[in-house]
Parts: C-alpha cells; sequence; structure tokens
C-alpha cells in the first residue's frame, strides 16, 4: 500500500538501487547548494531551485546537439532574468549510432551536462528510474527533476513554467497536450486519436482527472521521488509515465498540467511499438488492483 502525503518517509538511499546496479556519479560532480529563498505557493519552505534535466537516448545522435542547445538557449534566457542554473544528465543505453560518444563530447565541453550510460536498450522506465536514483544520490541535491524526450517534441521553452508551477505548490507539473493552450503538430488522424484516445482509456480505468496521463513532459519535486518506491515501479515503456503519475496522486501529491504544443520529431524514428502499446494498455489494470485510491 502506498504511502499518503507528509506521512511519507523519506526512502533510504540505498533502498533506491536495485540490487544489480550501482549508483553512478556521472561527470562534472559539483557541491552542494544551501541558499534557500521563499516559501511555495503552499507555504512550504522552498530552497533555491537546483534544476536537473533527464534526458533517456536510444540512437539520438543527430537530436542530441539540437535539443542541448535549445535547452540551453530556453534557460539561459531564463537565468538572465533571476532564474535558475539548469543542468542536464543524458541516459543513453548504449546507442549503436554513438549518441553517448557525443554525449560524452558535450559533458566535456560544458559542466552543465552530465552522462549515464547503461548496459544496452532496456526501455524508457528503467532509464528514467536510474536517472531519478543518481539525481537523488548526487552531492548538488537537486531540488527539481525533469524528464524530456531527446527528440524536441517537448519543447525546452516550457522548462521555466513547469518549474514555475512547482514553485506555486504543485508537486509535479506535466506538460500536457489536452488541456486548452495544448496541442499537437504534424500527426496523423489516426495516431492522434490513439494517443488522445490512451490518454482517455487510463483516466477512465484509473478514475483520475489529469488529461494527458501518458505525457513525459514532467517537473518533480525531490520530495515526490524521494518519497515514492521507485523500487515498485515496473513498467518499462510509455506506460512508466501513466505509473509514475498515478503513483503520485495515490500518495497524496499534486499534478499540474501546463498547456504546451507538441511538435513531431523531425530527426529518428519513434521508440513506440505493439508491444509496448499493450504494456501500457494492461498495467493501468495492474495499478488500479495494487493501488487503490479512496
Amino acid at each position: 500500500m502506498g504511502c499518503v502525503g507528509a506521512q511519507c518517509r523519506r526512502a533510504d538511499a540505498s533502498a533506491r538501487w536495485p540490487p544489480d546496479e550501482r549508483p553512478d556519479r556521472g561527470r562534472n560532480i559539483v557541491g552542494v547548494v544551501t541558499s534557500a529563498s521563499a516559501n511555495d505557493g503552499l507555504g512550504r519552505p522552498q530552497e533555491a531551485p537546483r534544476p536537473v534535466i533527464l534526458i533517456p537516448t536510444y540512437n539520438e545522435r543527430d537530436n542530441l546537439p539540437l535539443v542541448l542547445e535549445a535547452t540551453f538557449a530556453a534557460t539561459e534566457a531564463a537565468a538572465a532574468n533571476g532564474g535558475p542554473r539548469y543542468e542536464v544528465c543524458i541516459v543513453d543505453d548504449a546507442s549503436p549510432d554513438g549518441t553517448g560518444d557525443l554525449a560524452d563530447a558535450a559533458a566535456v565541453e560544458d559542466d552543465r551536462v552530465h552522462v549515464l550510460h547503461r548496459a544496452g536498450k532496456q526501455g524508457l522506465g528503467p532509464a528514467y528510474l536510474h536517472g531519478f536514483r543518481w539525481a537523488l544520490d548526487h552531492p548538488r541535491r537537486f531540488t527539481h527533476v525533469f524528464e524530456m524526450d531527446a527528440d524536441l517534441s517537448h519543447d525546452p521553452k516550457y522548462l521555466p513554467d513547469l518549474l514555475a508551477a512547482c514553485q506555486d505548490g504543485a508537486d509535479i507539473a506535466l506538460g500536457s497536450r489536452w488541456v486548452p493552450g495544448g496541442g499537437i503538430e504534424g500527426w496523423s488522424l489516426l495516431r492522434l486519436a490513439i494517443s488522445r484516445g490512451g490518454s482517455l482509456y487510463a483516466r477512465t480505468v484509473l478514475g483520475v482527472g489529469v488529461s494527458d496521463l501518458t505525457g513525459g513532459f514532467k517537473c518533480f519535486r525531490r520530495e515526490v521521488l524521494e518519497a515514492l518506491p521507485l523500487a515498485d515501479v515496473r513498467t518499462r515503456g510509455y506506460g512508466f509515465q501513466i505509473e509514475m503519475t498515478y503513483r503520485a496522486l495515490a500518495a497524496g501529491f499534486t499534478v499540474r498540467e501546463i498547456p504546451i504544443v507538441f511538435p513531431d520529431r523531425q530527426h529518428g524514428t519513434s521508440k513506440m511499438s505493439l508491444k509496448i502499446f499493450f504494456e501500457g494498455a494492461s498495467s493501468v489494470w495492474r495499478l488500479r488492483r495494487d493501488l487503490p485510491r479512496d
């Protein structure tokens, strides 16, 4: 049974790592920052934000330089107006096209870039879980952890908006395609119907009000990831997004949807498959059984 809200205890750091994985500090370790700022929108004490963006990659060599350039252009503009320093952690699943080597070169050139290398293609969910554990164990004590795709379907210009929502009281800020102001660009009607239908299906089975349960452009407050039992998360494909959001809701955390426009990728191919689709469709029934909500 999941814990609820403030009653959740911070998980022991060693419990975040499966027995067959070792903490990987990645590159560019920096010191702890301890400065504090005002309370958030709910009156909770709030540290000066130290965000990190997790970007899983598999064969994204053409996209990686573009997404890094766009990310730092957007976040540097925010920093010029008093925003925080954003860092990026690339989680590469031994991409055959050399994406990992390209990421290493970027880390050498820019101390805001970190790289985690995994042994092979193991799925989106395990890649993000590896990144979460790394972020929570990192000496910098990142206050906010983002999920973002490498293919520029998640426009980095929305990063400050997602962070602002978490600073204003949300536990998770979710970039949503299905709220007013959000949308899709470049998709066929069939693909659009499948995606929107999948979100509606998951909402109906799980009984939650989040419009874009399959959305993967997110900002988590650190406390959410510390409280959730990451070792229990089982979904490997895109259903991972449904599972993380639902687990957070079941634990008493709040999710705020921020409208985003989601363009189709320009380079590379989608990782979606029938196996991933059916895994996501079946996972909602497991979640409803294992984590009933009051």
